[in-house]
């Protein structure tokens, strides 16, 4: 409860152009979705999306069968307020990531930019990933993004952990298959520069057992 009231007070104190994390738009997300998930009819996860205008072009470039998850019902207001009549095209879920019951193998592409990076405790991380693993069909894919290695420290008062693709790669584990990694220079509305990693990962439609124990 402590999570989602940091974030509530977040959003209902702050427009959502003047956080740190905000973004116009993004175009790196928006680009690495676009290669990797082609197909329009794809069903496409935004987790910790709540205000991000990604949504919004997500819509426009045709994508039908979008959700967006965040802790924050204030965040999700503010996106469907901007959308109008278009965010009833949109799934909107209002939960902890590490704790929400999502449909098993219902997504086909898994976004999530600076909501990883906040899970400083590792209990967190592996129910991060147990959902994950849930909710991603098998052949799906993954794009997760935060701080670098020489990003900040801190967000919005918080600690978070900062990570190379092969430290973010190794929290994932075995199921998953690093494509990609690129890093973006963040411009925060207040002028900073943060660094940021966005690696983007495949499930293989045919997993490998788990070798015997001898």
């Amino acid at each position: 409860m402590a999570r989602k009231a940091h974030w509530e007070q977040v959003y209902e104190s702050r427009s959502a152009e003047s956080v740190s994390w905000f973004q116009p738009h993004a175009h790196l997300s928006l680009a690495l979705i676009q290669a990797l998930e082609p197909r329009r009819e794809a069903h496409l996860m935004d987790v910790g999306g709540g205000a991000s205008t990604l949504v919004d072009d997500l819509v426009r470039a045709g994508y039908q069968h979008l959700s967006v998850l965040d802790i924050a019902g204030a965040a999700l207001g503010v996106a469907q307020r901007r959308l109008g009549l278009l965010a009833t095209g949109v799934a909107w879920l209002e939960g902890d990531v590490t704790e929400l019951a999502l449909p098993q193998h219902g997504i086909d592409l898994w976004h999530d930019r600076a909501v990883f990076h906040f899970l400083t405790e590792a209990a967190d991380r592996q129910r991060y990933v147990r959902r994950l693993l849930s909710a991603l069909r098998p052949g799906g894919h993954v794009i997760i993004s935060a701080f670098a290695e020489d990003g900040p420290a801190q967000c919005s008062g918080l600690p978070v952990r900062r990570y190379s693709g092969s430290t973010l790669w190794a929290e994932l584990g075995a199921p998953f298959q690093l494509l990609e990694q690129r890093e973006e220079l963040h411009h925060t509305p207040a002028g900073a520069q943060q660094q940021f990693i966005y690696c983007a990962f495949r499930r293989p439609l045919v997993e490998a057992e788990p070798l015997a124990s001898s």
